[in-house]
């Protein structure tokens, strides 16, 4: 099962302050250590909001806001992807990050929706038509 480990944005992230030396080292470890235990797919961390933007889509058409956006604590500052057995695991995992040196940090885990999960609405064609993206963005990687 996949899971996405969000890190939510704080004051500093949101400010663009970047980590210290230290910090890097620490979560370069923590990443090697899934990347060794192959449980690591993919991970990022994001700008602030103010470099980003929301689109808004309704029946009128799309509305674009700049940023930045208020309450950083509800806003994504990074992600990890991890190929797990269980929701569990995925929870051990996130208890392992490095504790940041400013102050608390909050992940969420939530588990990406796999083909089955759609029911029968997600047809034999549509679902061969989604494989055959994710190999073509595998073999542009």
């Amino acid at each position: 099962m996949r899971f996405m480990i969000i890190i939510k944005a704080d004051e500093d992230s949101e400010a663009g302050k970047m980590p210290p030396m230290e910090a890097l080292t620490a979560m370069a470890k923590f990443n090697q250590e899934m990347l060794d235990a192959g449980v690591l797919v993919g991970g990022e961390g994001l700008q602030e909001s103010s470099k980003g933007a929301r689109v808004t889509l309704s029946a009128a058409g799309a509305t674009v806001t700049d940023g930045p956006f208020t309450e950083a604590k509800e806003l994504v500052g990074g992600f990890w992807i991890v190929d797990v057995p269980s929701r569990a695991e995925a929870i051990e995992w996130a208890k392992r990050c490095p504790t940041p040196p400013h102050g608390d940090t909050v992940l969420e885990i939530r588990k990406i929706l796999e083909a089955e999960d759609f029911g029968e609405n997600f047809t034999p064609e549509l679902q061969e038509n989604e494989q055959r993206m994710r190999d073509e963005i595998a073999e542009r990687s």
